[in-house]
């Protein structure tokens, strides 16, 4: 009816993002057309090999063979860093690559010192090497830092926030891909976590746009209702917050490009990361709402984590609320 369709007339990108294993549900691509999905991202945390293996897979080829078929946009959503900058092979020999800590110490736990040269030149040319092996269809890229890494503290990093390190990075990035890959190539910012904040004092390149991550978010309230409370300790304290914070970033960033990250069909949120998975709290009203205060922005694209959705989820909880998405 006409009020099912109402979200989907705001937005450019519909898209979800799933692991490969999600894909024991094998008629994703059949399911995300006819639901009116534009795009299906593949999600991978530091496995790239477990990515690039599926993709070489009879299953992985039939996948991309179904989205041509069906006209479903793929993407690659990645947790990078750590792939982009090797710390097995690079830290022994030039330390000065990675982080420095609180104490002083170089440290290679986490994302790297976007003050070094060297290191951005690697990444830079790591990026394009996957690049062209993880062939995005609407040339977005996706390279997003370490999940919960923390940033650099040297003297030349010390001044800037973690928002910043993450687009000197990230402008390093996207030079290198429109020099090889294409001159209209774009690349995500994400704004999630540490780097949740907008910048302060790096302008990030044109090409570069914004995807706004709101994990701590609740939801059975919309992020619209401002009287939402995110407890004690909880950064942004407030949906209000979150939409300030947004706000903010869209002034730096832009809203034409602009991307929000959502997790309304996010299964393994819900199941905070445990299996068995466990039934996704759907609420047509507040996804509903969401979409109008995203829309009422200016925002064009949209998506979310759909981790879990699988075989097994559809056996358990049988079919899953792709149209109302939509």
């Amino acid at each position: 009816g006409a009020r099912a369709a109402e979200p989907s007339q705001r937005f450019l990108t519909r898209g979800v993002v799933l692991y490969p294993w999600d894909l024991s549900l094998k008629d994703w691509p059949q399911r995300a057309a006819a639901a009116g999905i534009t795009t299906i991202a593949l999600h991978a945390a530091q496995r790239f090999d477990v990515l690039l293996d599926f993709l070489k897979s009879d299953a992985g080829l039939c996948f991309l063979e179904d989205c041509r078929k069906y006209r479903v946009h793929v993407e690659y959503e990645l947790h990078a860093m750590g792939m982009l900058l090797s710390r097995e092979l690079y830290y022994a020999p030039d330390i000065d690559m990675f982080r420095m800590d609180e104490t002083g110490k170089r440290n290679p736990d986490g994302n790297c010192c976007p003050s070094s040269p060297k290191a951005l030149e690697i990444i830079a040319e790591k990026a394009v090497e996957y690049g062209r092996l993880f062939q995005p269809t609407t040339g977005r890229y996706f390279y997003w830092p370490d999940d919960g890494g923390q940033w650099c503290h040297c003297p030349k990093c010390g001044g800037l926030s973690p928002t910043d390190q993450a687009i000197l990075v990230e402008n390093a990035i996207l030079k290198a891909l429109r020099e090889h890959l294409g001159p209209q190539a774009t690349l995500s910012h994400i704004a999630y976590g540490k780097t949740l904040a907008p910048p302060e004092t790096v302008t990030p390149d044109k090409g570069l746009f914004l995807e706004f991550a709101p994990i701590s978010r609740v939801y059975d309230r919309s992020i619209a209702d401002p009287d939402v409370r995110l407890g004690d300790g909880a950064t942004p304290p407030s949906h209000e917050a979150y939409l300030e914070i947004l706000d903010a970033n869209l002034a730096a960033f832009g809203k034409d490009t602009a991307q929000v990250l959502e997790y309304w069909l996010d299964v393994s949120r819900f199941s905070s990361w445990k299996r068995p998975a466990q039934k996704i709290p759907w609420s047509d009203n507040v996804v509903r709402a969401d979409a109008r205060c995203y829309a009422s922005r200016g925002i064009r694209h949209v998506t979310t984590f759909a981790t879990w959705i699988d075989a097994d989820y559809v056996a358990r909880f049988g079919e899953p609320p792709l149209s109302q998405y939509t």
